[in-house]
């Protein structure tokens, strides 16, 4: 069974189309016209193992948010189709990333309750050219709304911004790559005592 996703998500404010396979080899193909996001993104590819294409037309003009916020939807929803009725999946997932002098942690739950804990701060107002720091977190709590996850993130220490960020990035794809993965022992099996998710 291949668990993939193909989603387009047309706006006035952004042009979207995400391709998703969860049981890649982390092939990644991102261009949303801000290059340090792209980077972020190349993480979740490169590290959850997930073949990734996500392209975006964005008004940038006006400023990044509409871009960060809409990928982050439009990831999410590939997320929660590629995972289909999350039969046999592990559901909970958890990572430690460690870059240099910092360390950041991600937690997760497939659980179709959205909740998102961002424990993540910066001394900068933004990195690279034009990502401001603060989209970081309404990435991913744009992502957890519409993959129905719950996501905790915490850096836990670190000095450097750049290494703050991609840590959590990192962590969340380890994270998510655990989590989606099939626990050999729960073929056929649905894992929640409610009997769905």
């Amino acid at each position: 069974m291949t668990r993939t996703a193909t989603i387009n998500r047309n706006t006035k404010e952004t042009k979207i189309r995400v391709e998703l396979d969860l049981d890649g080899s982390g092939n990644a193909d991102i261009k949303t016209g801000l290059a340090f996001f792209d980077h972020m993104i190349d993480q979740i590819a490169k590290h959850g193992l997930m073949d990734l294409t996500l392209h975006c037309d964005g008004d940038l003009e006006i400023d990044a948010h509409h871009t960060v916020e809409d990928c982050g939807l439009a990831l999410g929803d590939a997320i929660k189709e590629a995972l289909d009725d999350k039969i046999g999946v592990r559901r909970f997932g958890h990572a430690y990333v460690p870059m240099d002098e910092c360390l950041s942690r991600v937690t997760m739950d497939l659980s179709n309750r959205p909740y998102c804990i961002w424990n993540v701060d910066f001394t900068i107002d933004r990195l690279g050219e034009n990502m401001e720091t603060e989209l970081f977190g309404h990435f991913f709590h744009s992502l957890a709304q519409n993959a129905g996850m719950t996501l905790h993130c915490d850096n836990l220490y670190g000095e450097n911004n750049h290494h703050i960020i991609e840590s959590v990035y990192k962590a969340f794809a380890r994270a998510l790559k655990m989590a989606v993965e099939h626990d050999p022992r729960a073929k056929g099996i649905l894992p929640s005592t409610k009997g769905a998710l």
